[in-house]
């Protein structure tokens, strides 16, 4: 059984990469690896990031373009490993442009946090003291919410809730708007300078005291951010969607499309996956942004199951003429504060989308989220989703079996016209081999 390290934080890099070579065993060549990734001029900007770093894990960026969102056209960076997402994006923003493009509309930009407390009152009775308790809350917060509410955002309501199957436990829940910032250190901030005060009001107002005192159990935002929200719509003529029509007129195209997100909506195995496509492109444009995808993904799944049932994030409407499809989902974004001021790749990727608001970069997100999506969809119903994926994937398929400049050439050849997997790429190249 290997021994405990002591003190990793306080070695240095060079000494981290020793230790961990020597205990884990590892091959010369990966500390070679280490050092290949570090960056020559910038390391010191990647090494204020995170903790314990010993090198830098490098995804591509890439552009998507062509994506006409409420009229203005876009150049979409996205960071991700997955070549079709970025190809899928760009077929359809191209296809979508050409089609009105995607509108986008912002329901509302509410984010939450949490006080947790135990109190053995009755949370009916918090709510006849709301007004005052919250007059108590802007006081309390003044000096730190000054410059966001200059930027017209605050603290903008309170409700108490009791958490339900635990006696005595309550929250008050505090919704903000934090404009362009994500504002998670911000309502921190706030949470925890109100904390005390809201308990010490309950347990020193004579009509609220219990039998025992209330006390404060945490405090701390929530990822749940149910308004806000953004909606990102196409449609067209069904007509024009002969392009992704395969062998099938454009009606039954669309009529197929609409089943398939028919069955989204209805069996949660399909609509994980279904999910899982709109955020291959929604993830890949926050990457690009330095905001928190995990944040982002995990208040979006959650919404995804606001009715008991996990279902799909899209909807679909359909007449015989005409096709509409519209992806509604929460966003909790910023352009200001984290890593996109800090690290250079997020800030060109703010440069390229033209320096959004945070509103704007929640619909630019939704809408690289739908036109992924739409692409996968009309694969599935059409040609099959491996088809075009597996292509894709092949240049990564020729580099994990080391095939040399001219051995891609002829594969890329040869499978032009043939079903792409590991084994028959493999076979191929053992062919080719002798």
């Amino acid at each position: 059984m290997q021994s405990l390290i002591k003190g990793f934080s306080k070695l240095s890099r060079e000494e981290k990469v020793k230790v961990l070579i020597e205990q884990q065993n590892l091959a010369p060549e990966y500390e070679n690896a280490f050092q290949d990734f570090l960056h020559k001029e910038k390391q010191h900007l990647f090494n204020d990031i995170s903790e314990n770093i010993i090198s830098n894990y490098y995804l591509p960026f890439s552009i998507a373009p062509n994506f006409l969102i409420n009229d203005e056209l876009y150049m979409v960076p996205m960071v991700i490993e997955e070549s079709s997402v970025v190809a899928a994006a760009s077929k359809a923003a191209s296809f979508w442009a050409k089609n009105g493009g995607f509108k986008t509309k912002i329901i509302d930009t509410l984010k939450n946090g949490q006080i947790f407390f135990n109190w053995k009152g009755s949370i009916q009775q918090l709510e006849n003291y709301k007004h005052e308790i919250l007059e108590l809350i802007h006081s309390l917060t003044d000096d730190i919410t000054f410059k966001m509410r200059q930027r017209g955002g605050g603290i903008v309501g309170l409700e108490f809730k009791s958490v339900p199957n635990m006696e005595n436990t309550h929250q008050a829940l505090i919704q903000f708007r934090t404009a362009d910032s994500m504002g998670a250190n911000f309502i921190n901030t706030c949470l925890e300078a109100i904390a005390p005060h809201l308990v010490n009001f309950i347990n020193q107002h004579k009509e609220l005291k219990a039998n025992e005192e209330a006390s404060v159990i945490m405090s701390i935002l929530s990822n749940y951010t149910p308004e806000c929200l953004v909606e990102c719509t196409v449609k067209c003529e069904i007509e024009n969607l002969l392009p992704y029509a395969g062998n099938f007129t454009p009606l039954e195209f669309a009529q197929r499309f609409k089943t398939a997100v028919d069955i989204a909506i209805n069996d949660p195995y399909r609509a994980v996956t279904h999910n899982k496509g709109i955020f291959n492109g929604i993830d890949a444009v926050v990457l690009a942004t330095g905001n928190d995808f995990r944040a982002i993904e995990a208040g979006a799944q959650a919404y995804a199951s606001k009715d008991k049932t996990y279902s799909s994030l899209t909807t679909i409407q359909l007449s015989e003429t005409h096709f509409e499809y519209t992806l509604k989902v929460p966003l909790a974004m910023g352009t200001v504060g984290g890593l996109t001021n800090t690290h250079p790749l997020a800030k060109a990727a703010m440069q390229i989308l033209k320096k959004p608001s945070a509103e704007q970069l929640m619909a630019i997100s939704a809408a690289a989220g739908l036109a992924n999506n739409f692409g996968a969809v009309a694969s599935l119903v059409t040609t099959g989703i491996q088809k075009g994926h597996m292509k894709l994937h092949l240049s990564n398929v020729l580099n994990a079996l080391d095939a040399s400049a001219d051995e891609k050439i002829l594969a890329t050849k040869h499978f032009k016209d043939s079903v792409v997997s590991y084994t028959t790429v493999e076979n191929f190249l053992n062919e080719q081999r002798g």
